[in-house]
């Protein structure tokens, strides 16, 4: 439903659909559509002389205002298609219910992941220099990728596959943020808490900002004493997010125990299953996960296969029914991962299967036996067209292929 609003009612929460009045004269005219996820919106929007905005109810992750409820005095209610003046517009937040294509969303996915990253390892740098945490960043960065999860989650859980030894840190937190949203949404969890179940995953591993550097970049296994240094960044994280905005107690509970398991024997505190939420789970799996597929100074990233079947046999550990949903959700084979096929050719997962997930969509471009590029052609596994079947996925690495150069060749429009 679409009502028109003053100003003054505007709350965070709600779904702008676009702005109908502007104080006369105003600099700078807006036409926007967005959800309003921050005061300071609001307090733009008055600096800018807006007066007057139509809300969609119906995007929105507030309740209709009870005075405008029906049976309360009559409110301007407004079509969908009223007309309104062209203007620039000014940004809010992307349309959470608009769909994307693969193509379409791997672009803006894609700038966005670059660009979160470069902000992250300014902040993990100005961390260690005695510098409070951004949390208006920290929210950004993953607000973006929970909108781009919703939009397509396929272009975000590509770029969980590209690995850099040399960035782990900070790449590991984004990809356990996208990983976090992706599972949440699959999980049916509502808007809300996406959101804030991503920003705790962005979150969990920021106390490793506090300890020393070599430690973190050690080309090798860490000793005993190194060890204890590096889990000592739970109880860091926590005493550099005290008295944080967007932290609630479903967060710092995500973040203190992520690498607690179910039998005890995590740390910090060795609780067991009793004592761990589902959110707390749900992150211990992604948190393994990622750090599975992902390289890292001493060692090569596994096959996500290999880390979904480390997952299942840790009966012990993890939530087994929270990993089979998991390994339904990112696929045995996730998009954008390089596979061997049995005709002697490599190609790129570009749809999953949930019917049969070892005969997804693929991408064929590459001659194995010769050693070259090839006209790129789709083809759908499940059809047992020519019984073509994966053998294994790879890194690509054997033919010096770049995974990030192919998914920007296979997958930008």
């Amino acid at each position: 439903m679409l009502i028109s609003l003053s100003i003054s009612e505007l709350k965070p929460g709600m779904f702008v659909d676009r702005v109908n009045r502007q104080t006369a004269g105003a600099a700078i005219k807006i036409k926007t559509r967005g959800m309003v996820r921050d005061p300071a919106i609001i307090e733009r929007l008055l600096k800018e002389g807006v007066e007057e905005l139509t809300i969609d109810f119906a995007q929105s992750e507030v309740a209709i205002p009870r005075h405008l409820q029906p049976g309360s005095a009559p409110a301007k209610v407004l079509e969908p298609d009223a007309q309104v003046s062209e203007e620039a517009p000014t940004k809010l937040s992307p349309d959470k219910s608009a769909q994307a294509t693969l193509e379409q969303e791997y672009l803006i996915a894609s700038t966005c992941y670059e660009q979160s990253q470069g902000k992250l390892r300014a902040m993990f740098h100005d961390l260690s220099a005695g510098m409070l945490v951004n949390m208006e960043l920290l929210s950004d960065i993953a607000d973006a990728i929970v909108d781009s999860v919703f939009r397509n989650a396929d272009a975000m859980a590509a770029l969980t596959l590209l690995r850099d030894q040399q960035s782990y840190t900070w790449r590991h937190m984004l990809n356990c943020a996208i990983l976090t949203a992706i599972f949440a949404k699959y999980l049916g969890y509502e808007m809300t808490k996406v959101r804030q179940m991503a920003l705790a995953a962005l979150l969990h591993d920021i106390g490793l900002a506090k300890v020393p550097q070599g430690v973190l970049s050690k080309p090798s296994r860490l000793s005993e004493l190194e060890v204890k240094a590096m889990r000592k960044h739970v109880a860091l994280g926590l005493s550099m997010l005290k008295g944080q905005k967007h932290i609630t107690a479903m967060m710092l509970e995500m973040i203190v125990n992520h690498h607690e398991r179910l039998d005890g024997s995590g740390y910090p505190r060795g609780l067991s299953a009793d004592k761990l939420s589902r959110e707390a789970r749900i992150l211990a799996i992604v948190d393994v996960y990622a750090a599975m597929i992902a390289d890292k100074p001493y060692k090569q990233g596994q096959e996500p296969l290999g880390a979904l079947r480390f997952l299942l046999a840790q009966e012990q550990l993890f939530d087994q029914a929270l990993v089979q949903r998991f390994i339904k959700c990112v696929g045995i084979y996730p998009i954008g991962t390089l596979v061997h096929l049995t005709n002697e050719r490599l190609a790129m997962v570009v749809q999953g299967n949930s019917d049969n997930p070892i005969r997804p969509r693929v991408r064929v471009f590459y001659n194995t036996q010769h050693r070259h590029h090839i006209t790129a052609k789709d083809i759908d596994l499940s059809a047992g067209q020519d019984d073509i079947k994966i053998i294994a996925s790879t890194s690509g690495s054997e033919y010096e292929l770049n995974l990030a150069r192919l998914l920007k060749e296979h997958l930008l429009p």
